[in-house]
Order: structure tokens, then sequence, then C-alpha cells
């Protein structure tokens, strides 16, 4: 597992004072506002101050001065620290089960979950082996997820 876990991207500026607009790629911009730094380029950047706006989260980095240097910030994958986050109970990023192998109910392996489809009713697994396989993550499909382990248990339905 990465030390560092992509979260967002830095898709504009914000203002006249520095502030940059960060599409969050995590559950919300709020999940964001929790860190007290980012990581662009593999440097850290202090977070001065952070409030969710439309669903983007609009920050003000340490020595981002203006918007001439928030400018050069533009289009900057920003990532996070996984020893920072603080996940509920059961919890886990997506990015962790990138790779995972993926069974079903009596162990035969159907692939590789390779792609995680942000839906707008629910997430959808792309499974990659024999054949392709599209998973929908809701409880009737996915049983169980050790994301520690690398492994993904399914129930298939005809037609899957």
């Amino acid at each position: 597992m990465n030390k560092y876990l992509e979260a967002g991207k830095i898709v504009n500026t914000h203002g006249i004072k520095g502030e940059v607009k960060i599409e969050p790629w995590a559950d919300s911009a709020d999940f964001l506002r929790g860190f007290k730094q980012l990581y662009i380029d593999g440097a850290a950047r202090k977070v001065v101050s952070a409030r969710e706006h439309n669903g983007f989260l609009i920050a003000l980095l340490e020595g981002v001065e203006d918007v001439n240097s928030a400018m050069v910030l533009k289009n900057k994958i920003v990532s996070i620290d996984r020893d920072e986050a603080k996940l509920p109970q059961g919890s886990f990023f997506l990015q962790d089960l990138i790779g995972a192998s993926v069974v079903d109910e009596s162990g035969t392996v159907l692939g590789k979950l390779t792609d995680v489809l942000e839906m707008p009713a629910h997430n959808v697994y792309v499974v990659t082996g024999e054949r392709e396989i599209l998973i929908p993550a809701v409880p009737q499909f996915i049983l169980k997820t050790d994301a520690d382990a690398g492994v993904v248990t399914v129930r298939l339905i005809e037609g899957m």
C-alpha cells in the first residue's frame, strides 16, 4: 500500500489571494478539509485555511501568496498521507482495492479488480479475468471486502 494516496486535483484558482480550487476524489471535500497538509509533486504543503464550496475544497496553501503562484499549481494532483487519514472502522480506500483478487462464493477466482467506476447510484467494480465483468458495488453482490489481504468476495447472478 502506498504511503500517499491521490485525493484530488487542483482545477483552478479561487479569487486573487492565492486560494486554489480542488476537485476531491474522496467521498467529499469535507474529508479533505480535515488534513493539515497536502502533498503536491511529493512536497508537503501546509494548509493555512480550507473550506467547502459547491462540492470543491477551496484551500490556501502555505507559500502560495497570490493568484499567480496559485496558477502554477493548476492541474496538479493533490495527495494525502495515509497515516493522517482517519477512516471509520471497516472502511477502506478504493485505491487499495485495485489489483485485488476477486473470487465468487465458492472461491473460484474470477480475475483482478482493475478499475472502479464511480456512477451516480453506486460504484461499479471492473473485474478483468478470462472476460471482463462489471459488478455493482452493493451488498447484494459484494459479500466481503478484505483490503488488507487483497481479496473481494462477490456473488454473481446469471448474465454477469
